[in-house]
């Protein structure tokens, strides 16, 4: 595979909740996470973050895997509460520390860190006393709390990421209540993705206005899975466009046109709201790439008669507002998370992206899957998350060889992890992780990948 050039960024990405652990440790403060997995039934098995992989003890020991695996970058996130014990005001010295140690052992093994500022685990004490993300005083803290982390690391780190997939933030936290803080609305959404884009906005123009001598990169990630129409009827057409504008476009048009999508205007209406001029010219051109998680696709066909019940990882909701149903084809080999592997809809994702937003640097930021892995004298072969890659990366090739500007790709996961309401049930990692022993084991796929990336190198 040669069309990837020897400039492309190549990582594995993790998230500080799903691996730190170390929960109450050096002065952090709790998170909505830390709370909502003490909710009895909320969390599969009764799991919670309070170890995970213990990745704050044994951070050195990891980054000596990824020094290995032979990645040029790896994407983490840092915990807010562990910067800021309650969201605002003091700075926990301790919490600063163990990110300068991260940061400067990752650099000691010429490895780039690019960090996310939000990754969903929102310190605890601004949910309770500022209605979390509902609430507008948010967006002055998560710039508060910006400033530190680039006061702080911005002389080392140079590319970051605002928010990870505010889409599950405003959708799976505020609509459908099985995320961190667990709240069911068909209202709430909306207001909570207007208030995160404008975080993400304000943030954004802090740091060019304040910390350019820094000569840093700053853009925002979101997720979206490809829909493709299921019938070749004019309807259907719509459908999937509709429903990937509801989607990726309902954050991603707002970065880069500075403001939501016509259809969502029409469709939702007053439940929208609306950003002033001065917020629109904010929000235009406010991510220097575009951060993109993809795992799947689905077919997708126009409804008047939205089954409520369809699954929320699918459809996320607001199904009524985008009169869309979701499928799958009985054909298409599906993941441990019921995600069906279709290598060709990350290429036509890709490609509308590209269509849709002038071309953009594309970084895909998490990509990967989950799969029942066992552990076979002392061996993890993990046969269909390396097809998976293998086959997913070819479409990303293809997608490069067609003008598409994709210059980086970062697997998910590094290591098995807390997979939030799933907790420990499913693994994403090309590292095993025993949860009992924590011992990691590189799976077949780690192996391949580390085969993979000596070959783009050489």
């Amino acid at each position: 595979m040669g069309k990837f050039g020897k400039d492309f960024v190549w990582g594995t990405a993790t998230s500080a909740y799903q691996i730190e652990g170390g929960y109450l440790e050096n002065g952090k403060g709790p998170s909505i996470w830390d709370s909502f997995c003490t909710i009895p039934g909320k969390i599969k098995n009764g799991d919670t973050g309070n170890v995970a992989c213990d990745h704050f003890h044994r951070f050195k020991d990891d980054i000596k895997l990824l020094k290995e695996l032979g990645v040029n970058s790896y994407r983490l996130s840092i915990s807010w509460s562990r910067i800021m014990p309650e969201g605002k005001g003091a700075v926990n010295e301790e919490g600063v520390r163990f990110y300068n140690e991260i940061i400067d052992e990752l650099i000691k093994n010429d490895i780039t860190p690019w960090v996310t500022l939000y990754h969903w685990d929102l310190p605890l004490a601004l949910q309770l006393e500022d209605d979390g993300w509902l609430g507008e005083s948010i967006i002055d803290y998560f710039v508060e709390y910006a400033d530190v982390c680039f006061n702080r690391f911005g002389d080392r780190v140079k590319h970051w990421i605002t928010l990870n997939e505010p889409w599950v933030v405003a959708i799976l936290s505020h609509g459908h209540g099985v995320f961190a803080p667990g709240r069911v609305s068909e209202v709430e959404p909306y207001q909570v993705a207007h208030n995160l884009l404008l975080a993400h906005a304000k943030t954004v123009n802090h740091y060019k206005s304040r910390y350019s001598s820094q000569d840093g990169k700053i853009g925002i990630t979101n997720n979206c899975d490809w829909r493709e129409s299921l019938t070749n009827s004019q309807a259907d057409i719509e459908a999937a466009q509709r429903a990937l504008e509801f989607f990726l476009g309902w954050f991603a048009d707002p970065v880069y046109f500075g403001d939501y999508p016509e259809v969502m205007k029409e469709r939702i209406g007053d439940k929208l709201p609306r950003f002033s001029e001065k917020e629109k010219e904010l929000l235009k051109g406010s991510s220097d790439f575009f951060g993109l998680n993809h795992y799947t696709t689905m077919n997708a066909a126009h409804t008047d008669s939205v089954d409520e019940n369809e699954d929320v990882h699918g459809n996320g909701g607001i199904s009524k507002d985008q009169g869309v149903s979701l499928s799958v084809k009985k054909d298409w080999k599906l993941t441990k998370m019921n995600w069906a592997v279709v290598p060709w809809g990350c290429k036509k994702l890709l490609k509308w992206i590209a269509d849709r937003y002038d071309n953009p640097e594309i970084y895909i930021t998490e990509n990967g899957c989950a799969y029942d892995d066992e552990v076979v004298d002392g061996q993890i072969n993990d046969s269909e998350r390396v097809e998976y890659f293998r086959t997913y990366l070819a479409a990303c090739e293809e997608a490069i060889s067609e003008g598409v500007n994709l210059k980086g790709y970062f697997a998910w996961s590094f290591l098995d992890n807390f997979e939030w309401n799933s907790g420990y049930s499913k693994r994403f990692g090309i590292y095993y992780v025993d949860f009992e022993t924590l011992e990691r084991i590189p799976k077949a796929s780690a192996k391949w990948f580390k085969k993979f990336l000596a070959e783009q190198s050489s």
